[in-house]
C-alpha cells in the first residue's frame, strides 16, 4: 500500500461535520444524576465535551432516570419524583446538543405509564430506554411490555432496548437478547425498536433481528472487530443501522472507527452516522415542534 494514501487518525473536522453525527447512545454516569444537584452527571458530560467537539457531533441522546424505581437509591428516587428540575438540568444547559429518552421500569407499569405522559406526551423526552440490569430490568418478552409499547407508539416515541447475548447464557434476571426483542417487535410491527449494541455478539445479534424490519441495530458497546458493519449492511441494509458512541465509558476512536473504517460507501456512512437516527426521531420531533409552535 502506498503510504501517501494512508490517512491515520480521524478524518478532518470538515469531513466529520459533513457526516452530521447524531449519537444514539451517550452514557455519562449512566445518566445517574446523584443527590447533589446533578453535579456528577454534569461533570461527566463536561469531561466528554472535548471528544464530542473533536468528532463534531451534532446531537447526543442520554437516558435519565425519572424516579420510577430504575435505581437502588430510594432517596434519589424520591428526589427525582419531587424535583423534576434535576432531570431537566442537563437538557437546559445544553439544549442544542442533548436529546433525552427516559429509563422506563416495566416492573412498575402504572408508574411507567405516568412517566410516559409526564415526559413524552408533555415533553421534552423523545423515547424510552429499557435497561438490561438493575431494578428496572425485565426480559422484553414479558407481558408488562405490551401496555407500555402501546402507549409509546401512540406518542410516536422511540424505544432503545438493551440487548446482550451472554456467552454461556444469561447471568442475571431481567436481561434481554436480540432474539427476545424480535418476539416483542413482532407483536408491534408499526413500532420501531433500537437493538442496543447489536446484541454484543453481533453476528448472532444481526441474524436474530434480520427478519424483523422494525428493528434497527445500534453500534456501540463492544470492541471494534472487522466485518461488523459490513455484515450489518449486507444482512439488514444500511438504513437499519444507527451509530452510538457509548461515551464517555468507551473510546471515541473505538466507536467511530467501526463505521469510519468499514468497507462501505460514503452514502452508507452518512446514513449510519446520522441520517437513520434523524429519520427515526422525525415523528416525535415534528410533534414536539408543533406543540412548541402552539
Amino acid at each position: 500500500m502506498n503510504p501517501e494514501t494512508v490517512q491515520l487518525g480521524l478524518p478532518t473536522a470538515e469531513r466529520l461535520k459533513a457526516y452530521r453525527i447524531w449519537d444514539s447512545y451517550f452514557t455519562p454516569s449512566h445518566s445517574y444524576p446523584g443527590r447533589d444537584g446533578n453535579s456528577r452527571l454534569i461533570a461527566e458530560i463536561e469531561r466528554a465535551l472535548p471528544a464530542i467537539q473533536k468528532a463534531q457531533f451534532e446531537k447526543l441522546c442520554y437516558f435519565p432516570h425519572v424516579g420510577i424505581g430504575t435505581t437502588t437509591d430510594n432517596d434519589l428516587e424520591q428526589l427525582l419524583r419531587t424535583q423534576p428540575q434535576r432531570i431537566l438540568k442537563p437538557l437546559k444547559r445544553w439544549p442544542k446538543l442533548l436529546l433525552g429518552m427516559i429509563q422506563l421500569n416495566p416492573n412498575n407499569v402504572h408508574a411507567s405509564l405516568d412517566a410516559l405522559n409526564r415526559w413524552l406526551r408533555d415533553g421534552p423526552m423523545l423515547g424510552v430506554y429499557f435497561p438490561g440490569s438493575g431494578p428496572g430490568a425485565l426480559t422484553c418478552t414479558h407481558r408488562n411490555f405490551n401496555p407500555l409499547v402501546e402507549r409509546i407508539a401512540e406518542l410516536n416515541g422511540v424505544i432503545m432496548q438493551h440487548n446482550w447475548f451472554q456467552t454461556g447464557g444469561k447471568t442475571r434476571a431481567g436481561q434481554s437478547t436480540p432474539a427476545e426483542l424480535a418476539v416483542l417487535a413482532a407483536r408491534f410491527p408499526q413500532q420501531r425498536f433500537l437493538c442496543a449494541h447489536a446484541g454484543g455478539e453481533w453476528q448472532r445479534g444481526i441474524r436474530a433481528v434480520r427478519d424483523s424490519p422494525n428493528i434497527l441495530v445500534e453500534t456501540s458497546g463492544f470492541d471494534a472487530t472487522a466485518g461488523f458493519i459490513e455484515m450489518a449492511v449486507r444482512e439488514l441494509g444500511p438504513e437499519r443501522i444507527v451509530f452510538g458512541s457509548h461515551l464517555p465509558s468507551r473510546s471515541l476512536g473505538t466507536e467511530l472507527g467501526k463505521v469510519l473504517g468499514a468497507d462501505i460507501s460514503q452514502d452508507q456512512r452518512h446514513a449510519i452516522l446520522g441520517e437513520n437516527y434523524r429519520r427515526l426521531l422525525q415523528p416525535i420531533l415534528r410533534k414536539s415542534s408543533d406543540s412548541t409552535d402552539r
